[in-house]
């Protein structure tokens, strides 16, 4: 699986990873963004971006591939992820993850 962290890069990601702790950081990240929860939602970005760069593989930057999942920039606020979310930058209605 493919996980892209806006601005700084995509990563291979083992999906048994993937599905177990990054679904739960994006119900995380979701109630964060609805409740305008900062901290919440710095916790839990943080969290993920760590786990993504710890666990992940990073794509070369010669190499392009789809990303599966998206998660925004690591110093994203709950208000800039709601204008990438409007926009498209990030599809869907959550985070980017399942």
């Amino acid at each position: 699986m493919i996980v892209r962290i806006l601005g700084e890069g995509q990563f291979r990601v083992d999906d048994e990873v993937a599905c177990a702790k990054l679904t739960a950081l994006d119900k995380d990240l979701d109630a964060a963004v609805s409740a305008t929860d900062e901290a919440a939602f710095d916790m839990a970005l943080g969290v993920a971006v760590t786990l993504v760069k710890a666990v992940g593989v990073a794509v070369a930057d010669d190499e392009f591939v789809t990303a599966d999942y998206i998660l925004p920039f690591s110093d994203a606020t709950v208000g800039e992820v709601r204008k990438l979310l409007a926009d498209g930058t990030i599809p869907g209605e959550s985070i980017g993850l399942p």
